[in-house]
């Protein structure tokens, strides 16, 4: 029996990011990686690290040994390894995390009458010698053994109360409760896990037992399942970084801990976990698993602390609080971001330009207002780039230095692309230039750079067809800024000739920066007017 102390105030989190998180499709990571992880999980702050499945393959063995003996200190997380309830895997499982100064053997084995006949073709009975042997192993190597029947949800309570009560009364500390295949719901999962508590001998209050519960997501359950278990008496849970998982995942552990952190005086419930990592930790793991993070996940969604809508934007910029439930700082992020797009209102434009040195107030804003929604129209979000080149094209007005006259462009795969221009400028002189490129589009830009000898960076090029059909109208927007990055001007092209329309694009976000900052404007070396060419070929 254990004598473990417990707070019954406290949530332990049990992170399976390293074991059943990599066993999401495509999610396999190399041992350093997982090391990498594994320190910071012990910065995240929890109590427990499952680093892996030891007997599955020698580098997951020696990823489990590195993490027990680097991260495994002390003062750092217990660090568990999982075992089928077979005898090599135990052995394997206590040879990863027997150099942790605290290690713990996880060992399972499916209970539900479906595993017990089509997977491990077992009798109940057999079921009940299998738990025995393994848990009884795995406590004569180690003390502190969690033990968790597979698909509980939809395993027999009678059987399951039997099976609970064999594990206690061989050694086992911790006593997981899954719901391996996301089957159950929230009501029926607290009643579970409350009358386990109170009806297996030897698991009730002052036991010493943990009890703790570990969710799936295939019904989009997994962390309202785990918080009922929570409201039932569970004070471990087992979770992963951003959810990830066999199938549809695992529960997450950042909504987890938000959700006791945010609602404690429905929870009365804490976690030792840091909350300002959790973004951090989210980062690394959607980096390290190539696993993207999608934008509307709770807590660490790229969309999860941004306001787009005018009424949104509008309340959160006179007080966070009207729509922001908690802090992006508590989570690890700076601040919240207000997107400017087709929803947002004249408040949010507002606060933004004067963010950028922009003071605008009356008709002035009511202008750029209505520019601004026209733009929001035609692109789902707008930049500051776009906010930089509206207000340039609004106030400091484009004047045309150079203007197109001709284009010719040669391209394929027979040769490098080639395009000549034919610009004059506004002294009325005309010019002519050659370039190549790694495209057309490359070396007509090259072409006419060559021209006005004005130094940009291209920062954005988009392309959109305004009309349908193969004679399509090609509309082009441009952005540019100066070299040293202080100044964005835009411009806009459109033609059925997708090329000419960059090239109008183009040219004239360069007027404009020419106008504006007075850069280039000179006649070119290599570039020959007219009358001379004329006289060359004469």
């Amino acid at each position: 029996m254990s004598t473990t102390t417990i707070d019954p105030n406290v949530v332990r989190i049990f992170d399976t990011t390293l074991r059943d998180g990599e066993q999401s499709p495509g999610a396999t990571m190399t041992s350093a990686e997982k090391l990498e992880i594994a320190r910071q999980l012990s910065k995240l702050g929890v109590d427990i690290i499952e680093a892996g499945f030891p007997a599955a393959s020698p580098d997951d063995l020696e990823a489990v040994q590195r993490i027990a003996r680097e991260v495994g200190t002390a003062d750092g997380p217990v660090i568990c390894g999982l075992a089928r309830a077979v005898e090599k895997d135990i052995l394997a499982c206590w040879e990863g995390v027997k150099d942790a100064a605290k290690p713990r053997i996880h060992t399972f084995l499916g209970t539900s009458d479906i595993h017990l006949k089509y997977q491990t073709g077992l009798t109940r009975e057999e079921g009940l010698e299998r738990v025995r042997m393994a848990v009884t192993l795995a406590r004569s190597l180690c003390e502190d053994v969690e033990f968790s029947p597979m698909d509980a949800g939809r395993t027999d309570m009678e059987y399951l109360i039997q099976v609970c009560s064999l594990a206690i009364e061989c050694g086992a500390t911790t006593l997981n409760i899954p719901d391996t295949v996301g089957y159950v719901t929230p009501q029926e999962w607290q009643d579970t896990i409350a009358h386990l508590i109170a009806e297996t001998p030897g698991g009730g209050p002052g036991s010493g037992v943990i009890w703790s519960v570990h969710c799936h997501n295939d019904l989009g359950l997994a962390t309202a399942n785990t918080l009922a278990g929570v409201m039932g008496g569970a004070r471990q849970v087992e979770v992963t970084i951003n959810g990830i998982g066999e199938r549809a995942g695992n529960t997450s552990l950042e909504e987890v801990a938000m959700a006791l952190a945010t609602r404690p005086q429905f929870y009365n419930l804490r976690t030792n976990v840091n909350t300002r990592e959790i973004v951090k930790s989210s980062r690394m793991v959607s980096n390290y698993t190539g696993m993207s993070v999608q934008p509307n996940k709770a807590i660490v969604g790229a969309n999860a602390f941004a306001h787009e809508a005018g009424i949104h934007q509008d309340g959160v910029l006179k007080n966070a609080s009207t729509y922001e439930i908690m802090t992006p700082e508590s989570v690890g992020l700076s601040q919240s971001q207000l997107v400017l797009g087709k929803h947002s209102g004249r408040h949010a434009l507002k606060v933004r330009l004067e963010e950028m040195g922009y003071k605008l107030e009356g008709d002035a804003l009511n202008q750029v207002f209505a520019r601004f929604k026209d733009l929001a129209d035609a692109k789902k979000t707008v930049t500051d780039a776009d906010l930089e080149a509206l207000i340039t094209d609004e106030f400091e007005g484009p004047e045309e230095i150079f203007s197109l006259v001709d284009i010719q462009v040669t391209c394929g795969t027979m040769g490098m692309p080639t395009a000549t221009v034919r610009m004059t400028n506004a002294n009325g002189e005309t010019f002519i230039h050659a370039a190549v490129g790694t495209g057309p589009v490359d070396a007509s830009y090259r072409a006419i750079d060559a021209i006005v000898k004005a130094p940009n960076v291209l920062v954005e090029y988009s392309v959109y067809s305004v009309t349908e059909g193969i004679d399509a109208l090609g509309e082009v927007t441009v952005r540019i800024s100066t070299v040293d990055d202080t100044r964005t001007f835009g411009g806009y092209g459109a033609d059925d000739d997708i090329v000419v329309a960059s090239v109008k694009a183009y040219l004239a976000a360069v007027n404009r920066m020419v106008a504006v900052t007075g850069i280039g404007g000179h006649k070119p070396e290599g570039a020959v007017s007219t009358v001379n060419l004329i006289s060359e070929r004469q």
